[in-house]
């Protein structure tokens, strides 16, 4: 047996030279994003050139819209009075601070790999409250050997100003491992995307250029003398506007040669291409953004995000306010209640209309709904009514006289098909119950579809069958002898032949 560990001990640290990868480890770290520190020096204005694409912008907007959209909510950490006041306390703070708009702002770090955001405080009573939370611009931040935040000034550029809890929040996304406290953002990805496309539109433009005015040429005569030559190569510049304007001697030719399967440069493609390239890092897919087979797109995906991409944003904005200020706030005003959880609806609504087709299957088998169950699902504004009553089908409950009076009384298959469902009930009522009480216990626990899939693959086998074949073989041989009989004479169905 091993012996017990050494709490809060952390061996594979960053300073001490313990990090290989990173070699002399200074007072400030440097991102390992290998764009950000190759051509950008570590300063994060490169990427700030990249979000001023019209593409980047459009599709980065539609995935932050996306988010904020959704509507948040927040639950009680536990059942007690205490943790529900927390939950109800923590809801006016978002309230307060504006918590969609924190939220967008937030959700930059997403494109730069990390956001900081600082948490102003008053007093309120005896409460303890947020008055604003302001997103800091993330170049003014860099982080230490031991990843802690430190803000940039202008007396201390070498160190920096530790940022303090519970001041700071902050979280980083996007690296594939935890020494990188800067992230790696979308804007890694797009730099080269954002490039190509850029260079490609500047010569698309000088083509154009040079297609439209054409290039001056200018030829001089034998004697001319250098001065001439001058004046006449400015004359030949002014006369194309500027552009390109060449001169040669008289009597000499210049050709400009192409290869042999030139033809028109298709600078358009390119930025198809490249635009392409940006929809498919940001939102996933192109079809929301880009027309094919002309159409706007797919009709299912247009001005639609992937829900697993709102998903993953939204949690990983309210997971990290969740483990900083909500915690924060909570143990200062709520001593020993549960910390609320903060979150956001991303999941679409339910669809009523199967909804109450379900539950119509389930009341033609003998259940129907409480009152509160109708509330719950449908909403308020729903009251039992006594007119609606149930269809009393003949012969059950009523005079025998009635029953079988004229154009009232059923045909043999219809008594049949009665009784079968009659003798039929007890079995898939206990089958019902059975399956509905392993429903509820899957949801208790948590389960999802898929392992109430798996419970009822379980159950089956041992569910009995023997009552239900034992009803079915009866009305087997009882429709049996019924066909017997209407061989021999039609008036036995009780019916006219």
């Amino acid at each position: 047996m091993t012996d017990q560990p050494i709490l809060g001990q952390e061996i594979a640290v960053i300073d001490g030279g313990m990090d290989i990868t990173r070699g002399y480890v200074g007072p400030l770290l440097l991102p390992y994003d290998s764009v950000l520190s190759g051509r950008g020096g570590g300063d994060l204005r490169i990427y700030e050139a990249v979000l001023s694409d019209w593409e980047v912008k459009s599709c980065l907007s539609q995935r932050q819209l996306a988010v904020t959209s959704a509507e948040w909510a927040v639950d009680a950490g536990g059942d007690r009075p205490i943790d529900k006041a927390a939950a109800d306390f923590q809801k006016q703070q978002l309230e307060r601070i504006g918590w969609d708009n924190v939220t967008l702002l937030m959700h930059f770090g997403v494109f730069y790999g990390f956001s900081a955001a600082e948490l102003i405080y008053k007093r309120e009573g005896a409460a303890i409250v947020l008055d604003a939370v302001k997103v800091r611009n993330r170049r003014r931040f860099r982080f230490d050997k031991n990843a802690a935040l430190r803000l940039i000034t202008q007396s201390n550029m070498t160190e920096g100003v530790l940022c303090e809890l519970p001041y700071f929040w902050h979280f980083a996304t996007g690296s594939d491992n935890s020494d990188e406290p800067y992230g790696t953002g979308l804007a890694h990805w797009l730099y080269w995307p954002v490039l190509f496309k850029r260079q490609g539109v500047k010569f698309w433009m000088q083509w154009l250029d040079k297609m439209a005015i054409g290039t001056a040429l200018g030829k001089f005569g034998p004697n001319a003398t250098p001065e001439e030559k001058a004046t006449l190569l400015r004359a030949a510049s002014a006369l194309a506007g500027g552009a390109a304007a060449v001169t040669i001697p008289q009597g000499m030719a210049v050709e400009l040669l192409k290869g042999a399967n030139a033809g028109t440069p298709d600078y358009e493609a390119l930025q198809d291409r490249m635009d392409a390239a940006i929809q498919k890092v940001i939102l996933g897919q192109t079809a929301s953004t880009q027309g094919t087979a002309g159409k706007l797109g797919n009709d299912d995906l247009q001005g639609e995000v992937r829900s697993d991409i709102i998903k993953a944003d939204a949690d990983l904005i309210c997971e990290s306010w969740n483990l900083g200020p909500a915690r924060w706030i909570t143990e200062w005003n709520f001593p020993g209640a549960a910390p609320p959880r903060v979150y956001r609806v991303t999941e679409p609504p339910e669809d009523l209309d199967a909804r109450a087709a379900r539950d119509g299957k389930v009341k033609q088998l003998g259940y129907k709904p409480t009152l509160e169950y109708v509330q719950a699902t449908y909403g308020d504004g729903w009251v039992e009514d006594p007119a609606a009553q149930r269809v009393v089908p003949p012969g059950d409950g009523q005079d025998p006289a009635a029953a079988f009076a004229e154009g009232t009384q059923p045909d043999a298959p219809a008594r049949m098909v009665d009784q079968l469902e009659r003798n039929l009930a007890p079995s898939t009522a206990e089958w019902v119950g059975k399956i509905r009480a392993l429903t509820d216990q899957v949801l208790a626990d948590g389960g999802t579809l898929k392992d109430l899939r798996d419970k009822l693959l379980d159950v089956y086998p041992r569910m009995s069958l023997d009552q239900y074949a034992l009803a079915l073989a009866e009305a087997d041989a009882a429709a049996n002898l019924v066909g017997r009989a209407a061989a021999r004479d039609p008036s036995t169905t009780g019916a006219t032949p």
